[in-house]
């Protein structure tokens, strides 16, 4: 016996449907909130590096070496967010070195 039904039509396969990723779009959410806050942390940042530079006629050291691991941040919060790297950022993964 055939697995066609009556009148000779067959049946359609029944697409599979993965599940909504929720996990991804509330983490996706959480960490474009993160990067705007990081943004302007970075904003400041480069003000307070700007009035530094124009009082001692050279940059702080160490607030380029924190600026530059605040934009490699602000970079992997945004690479995750826009699908371009799976690996969650820091708080679930390390914080960036220089």
């Amino acid at each position: 016996m055939s697995d066609v039904p009556p009148g000779g039509a067959q049946a359609l396969p029944t697409p599979v449907h993965r599940p909504f990723p929720l996990a991804r779009l509330l983490y996706s959410v959480a960490f474009a909130v993160l990067a705007w806050v990081v943004l302007w942390v970075t904003i400041v940042v480069g003000v307070v590096q700007f009035v530094m530079f124009a009082l001692n006629d050279r940059a702080n050291e160490e607030l380029t070496s924190f600026s530059r691991r605040l934009v490699q941040y602000l970079w992997e919060l945004l690479g995750y967010v826009t699908f371009f790297r799976e690996e969650m950022p820091f708080p679930f993964g390390p914080f960036p070195k220089s």
